[in-house]
């Protein structure tokens, strides 16, 4: 704590203490008041601008310490300067005194309440910043919530200072004249109670419903500007259609079906999206190929003197297809039709907030209205516009899938989980492989030591693994296609057969009627904490709007779509990221969930790291894979989990333990506390809570128990 914030508590304590040991509060009852009246009133009329300022610093003293007195100064305001010059001091006065306590708590308590619960509070934080003007209303309009508490309590919020003054001043100007008015009837006045009988009660909590009433109207009012102009139709012939079929359409049209809404989910090319079709389904497959090569490489390592495979590239490639197929059923559309979704095979388009074209693939043509409308259209991968790259051709991760010859010299442009899974899969079944990124290391997402790790066993397969190298452009020379790249200043030369690009994907945002709809979109589709667009009836969910492309984050935006589509304005939730995971399945597997250290460090978020190296658990010993870690951050000085991530065999199966406990917050006491198998790669969660534990111990106790034991060996 800096030396300012020390001095500012010790006057405020120093007040404080004499406020209680001289007892001022005599001063500020209502019978001193009353016994006073008349010498007060004297005093005002000989002196009416000094008394009227004397009073104002004093209100404003009272409020800006938070001092008890508060209602008999506003009651003495009205007996002293009636109710027109009471109110006018009184709520300048309030609202000043209010703002310095409001800036006071700001300055002693808000960095360290952030810092203790940031994680906690972020909901709060944003929705104070985007709405706390209402909320502040609605609180200064109820008299039953003391004033100082609300100064005190927004002070740690992220609302500003501005807001915060007008929105007082306006907020507490009906209290303050029902206790100016009640003030110019001091005599009649018995007790501070008597002053708000029920009705008055009731009639301020009316008040206070009103800002938020007002939030609702103006959203209303809001909502008919964005429709003005377009006609809603009088009966809807669906609840919900559903624009794409991958992960998110699939889950939103399935719980759709499931609340016996009436859904269409429409999809122009093949149900599944690209997890099945061309991502997480064909990449695992191809892993697991690669992943038997490399193990059979590895034999003398498990005793075995020599272990061989004789494999046909093309036939791997056709396993690919296999299990393709044999996934494909669990995203058909005999299934999703059986499950109650009508399933249209083409392309749709939105042509008004409640209408959407429909184009089938035989040719047949429709229009269909709807209560409500889910984007879920997917995105695509990247292709740099480089020099030269269509003359030399390329690859995706949409259409490695067709390959059946291995190219003999494959560069993979882009550093990230697709272009390191692939990158590694293709060198295990025996291509010469360099990896091109542009940034300082691979997985620019985990922190630097996950990407030495896994740069290290690239390195260690004969993979070129070349960082700080920018793609210029791709030139044929002699018949030989050859990437131009620099690195350092230099131009670097990279000869190659095939060109694998995959750095990073883009929303699919042309073609169904968001330009003309006016819906924004750059990267992502535009949406609210609801996954709304500017028309509330229509959601996107999915890769198309972010923030996360994984095919599980997909699925969780998709309850929120669907849930919200279907029950808004009665219910709807705001979607929840706090606790999402994801794992990149290279070798080893790096998996993770919550904040890494990178991410802490960026948003000066306090942690604790304890760190458990794999290479001491047995069972990763026994299996030949005693390498990686897991790396824990903690709230400092507690066991709840901030984030963790995990390098080595099987982490993407390893974490899931660590987002459980995230999301019911279960902290490393009770993962130490709960039984693991032995020996299994999971004892290594139970290892780390142990090394939290060992770092935690209570030394003093530990000091005092290693002595009552002496003395009761005598």
């Amino acid at each position: 704590m800096n030396r300012q914030r020390l001095v500012l508590i010790a006057v405020l304590l120093g007040v404080a203490l004499g406020y209680y040991f001289f007892d001022l509060g005599r001063y500020l009852s209502l019978d001193f008041f009353k016994s006073q009246q008349a010498a007060i009133e004297t005093w005002r009329a000989a002196q009416p601008a000094k008394a009227a300022l004397f009073y104002f610093l004093a209100y404003v003293a009272i409020t800006g310490l938070s001092l008890p007195g508060a209602a008999v100064m506003t009651l003495a305001g009205g007996a002293v300067f009636g109710l027109l010059w009471g109110t006018v001091l009184v709520s300048f006065a309030s609202t000043a005194g209010a703002t310095l306590a409001f800036l006071a708590s700001r300055f002693l308590l808000r960095d360290w309440v952030q810092q203790r619960f940031g994680e906690r509070l972020q909901a709060v934080n944003a929705g104070i910043e985007r709405e706390g003007g209402f909320y502040l209303l609605a609180l200064r309009l109820v008299p039953l919530f003391p004033f100082f508490v609300i100064n005190l309590v927004m002070g740690l919020t992220a609302i500003r200072t501005r807001t915060f003054y007008w929105v007082s001043q306006a907020g507490m100007l009906l209290g303050t004249i029902v206790y100016v008015n009640a003030g110019t009837q001091l005599a009649k006045i018995e007790s501070l109670s008597g002053i708000l009988s029920p009705a008055i009660v009731a009639s301020f909590a009316l008040l206070g419903i009103f800002p938020l009433l007002a939030k609702k109207i103006t959203e209303r009012l809001r909502t008919n500007k964005v429709y003005a102009g377009w006609n809603r139709p009088r009966r809807y012939e669906r609840n919900l259609i559903v624009i794409g079929a991958g992960s998110a359409g699939l889950v939103t049209s399935y719980i759709a079906a499931a609340v016996k809404a009436k859904v269409t989910l429409v999809e122009k090319h093949k149900l599944g999206g690209d997890c099945l079709n061309t991502g997480c389904v064909p990449s695992k497959a191809l892993i697991r190929s690669a992943r038997l090569l490399a193990h059979m490489r590895r034999s003398p390592e498990f005793g075995i003197r020599d272990a061989r495979a004789e494999f046909d590239f093309a036939e791997v490639m056709e396993r690919v297809q296999r299990v393709i197929k044999t996934v494909a059923p669990h995203d058909s559309a005999e299934r999703y039709t059986g499950l109650g979704v009508e399933v249209i095979e083409g392309t749709a388009k939105i042509v008004s907030p409640w209408e959407v074209e429909i184009t089938r693939n035989d040719g047949g043509r429709e229009r269909l209205s709807t209560r409500s409308i889910v984007i879920a259209a997917g995105a695509r991968p990247f292709v740099p516009p480089i020099p030269g790259i269509e003359e030399v051709g390329y690859l995706t991760s949409d259409t490695v899938w067709d390959l059946r010859q291995l190219p003999r010299r494959l560069v993979v442009l882009g550093g990230g989980p697709i272009g390191s899974e692939l990158t590694q899969t293709f060198a295990r079944l025996g291509a010469e492989v360099t990896q091109v990124e542009m940034a300082p290391r691979i997985l620019i997402r985990e922190d630097p030591e996950v990407s030495e790790l896994v740069a290290q066993h690239f390195r260690a397969e004969g993979i070129a693994v070349l960082v700080n190298h920018k793609a210029k452009q791709f030139v044929v020379e002699g018949g030989e296609k050859i990437l131009v790249a620099e690195h350092a200043g230099a131009d670097v030369r990279i000869p190659f057969d095939a060109l694998l690009v995959a750095v990073g994907r883009v929303a699919n945002l042309q073609g169904y009627g968001l330009e003309e709809l006016g819906i924004a979109a750059q990267r992502t589709v535009e949406t609210n904490e609801f996954l709304q667009t500017r028309f509330p009836n229509i959601y996107a969910a999915g890769d198309v709007a972010g923030p996360y492309q994984f095919t599980h984050t997909a699925a969780h935006q998709a309850w929120y779509a669907a849930v919200n589509a279907l029950f808004d304005p009665f219910k709807k939730f705001r979607a929840d990221y706090s606790v999402i995971p994801w794992a990149t399945f290279v070798d080893p597997e790096a998996a993770r969930v919550g904040l890494n250290e990178t991410e802490a460090k960026e948003r000066a978020i306090p942690y604790e790291v304890t760190i458990y190296g794999i290479d001491d658990l047995d069972r990763a010993i026994a299996d030949g894979e005693a390498h990686g870690f897991v790396k824990v951050l903690t709230v400092p000085g507690k066991d709840r989990i901030l984030g963790v991530t995990i390098v080595g065999e099987h982490a993407g199966e390893l974490i899931a333990e660590y987002v459980l406990a995230m999301r019911h917050g279960i902290g490393l006491n009770k993962i130490l506390g709960t039984i693991h198998i032995y020996p299994t790669m999971a004892e290594a969660n139970k290892y780390a809570a142990g090394v939290w534990k060992k770092a935690h111990a209570p030394q003093k106790l530990l000091e005092w128990v290693e002595r009552f034991h002496a003395w009761r060996r005598g």
